[in-house]
């Protein structure tokens, strides 16, 4: 969720500097370092894109990030095989993390060219549990995470319905792939790139830093203009991922200099790293004071998205209120976890949250 903020409270936004005008056309790319090539694909999301970025390795072209499963993706990807200046194959495919949009052709381009998937064994392994979602009846302690934040049973039943969607945006991954480890150099192309984890937005997403190039694949680490969700899931209701989301933010100013252009997975190219990482902190920082403010009185997990999020979410939106929630319990449970705040079950079995030591 973009966290927005009233505007005499939130932190001053920082001036990133954008050196492309424009994203590349439809079906093209566009060179934003020597030898690293920026494609644009659509999304049938509010959010309308992804970027890609595809690395020259001389007999070919390695891939990062590859665009959600459906046709209008596949049908631009053979654009951009007929539009090539060259015939040069895909040699691999890296995958930042396991959201739709990143993976989702993933098996696709996998087969197709004959290729290894790269990817860190958490999002690997935990796409491969999500899809198995597909086909099943939503789980009773789904159904139950979702009455204790404070859903409608409305909402209730519409999650119930389109449980196991999931899979439906991925083409099915291959059954092998190359393990993505933190902290490894691998040799793309002409230079050495370090993988740099972070986590709080999914379990272990893999940016690409190359030190030579100066340049930063983030992934949806950290993005120019939008902050990524962060959320608690039914599968494990006491995570903290805002802590790992907090430390992500912290390691990726000491390991990565302030000089490299960051190619993010949404919105344009950027430079200004660290202050955009600043901003992200001390945005976070704010939403995390207006809850406190709001938990004077107890409330339920949709009872805080006015403090977080300066807006209310609707009902009727259930994919919307399922991010809403979620980063809610994620903030809630940051709190939680620093003993700021308690919880307390009613007999209807909805969770109240309020400031420790209030009655």
């Amino acid at each position: 969720m973009t966290k927005n903020l009233k505007a005499s409270d939130a932190p001053g936004k920082p001036k990133l500097e954008y050196p492309f005008e424009a994203p590349p056309e439809r079906g093209h790319t566009l060179e934003v370092a020597p030898g690293v090539h920026w494609i644009r694909m659509p999304l049938p999301y509010a959010l309308d894109h992804i970027n890609l970025w595809a690395i020259d390795e001389g007999h070919g072209w390695a891939l990062v990030d590859t665009g959600v499963r459906n046709e209008e993706t596949a049908t631009v990807w053979r654009e951009l095989f007929s539009n090539a200046r060259d015939e040069r194959p895909l040699t691999r495919v890296f995958v930042t993390h396991m959201h739709p949009d990143h993976v989702g052709m993933a098996g696709w381009l996998t087969r197709k060219f004959g290729l290894r998937l790269w990817m860190s064994r958490l999002e690997y392994l935990t796409c491969r549990v999500m899809v198995s979602d597909s086909g099943r009846e939503a789980p009773p302690e789904a159904l139950d995470f979702y009455r204790r934040a404070g859903w409608p049973e409305a909402a209730v039943e519409s999650y119930r319905a389109r449980f196991g969607n999931f899979g439906n945006h991925i083409h099915p991954l291959p059954d092998s792939y190359r393990r993505l480890v933190d902290g490894e150099e691998l040799r793309i192309g002409a230079h050495l790139w370090r993988v740099v984890v972070g986590n709080g937005h999914s379990p272990e997403h893999a940016c690409l830093y190359c030190p030579d190039l100066k340049v930063l694949i983030s992934g949806d680490q950290v993005l120019p203009r939008i902050s990524s969700n962060v959320s608690v899931h039914p599968t494990e209701p006491d995570a903290n991922p805002m802590a790992d989301w907090y430390a992500s933010l912290d390691k990726l100013k000491r390991e990565v200099p302030d000089d490299v252009l960051v190619l993010p997975s949404h919105n344009e190219c950027f430079r200004g790293l660290h202050a955009r990482l600043d901003y992200l902190t001390a945005v976070q920082n704010h939403a995390m004071t207006c809850l406190k403010e709001a938990l004077i009185e107890p409330r339920r997990a949709v009872d805080v998205f006015g403090a977080l999020f300066g807006r209310p979410i609707g009902e009727t939106n259930v994919p919307l209120l399922g991010m809403a929630t979620g980063e809610s319990l994620a903030c809630l449970n940051y709190l939680r976890h620093q003993g700021a705040i308690e919880m307390n079950i009613g007999d209807d079995g909805v969770a109240w949250y309020k400031l420790s030591g209030r009655k």
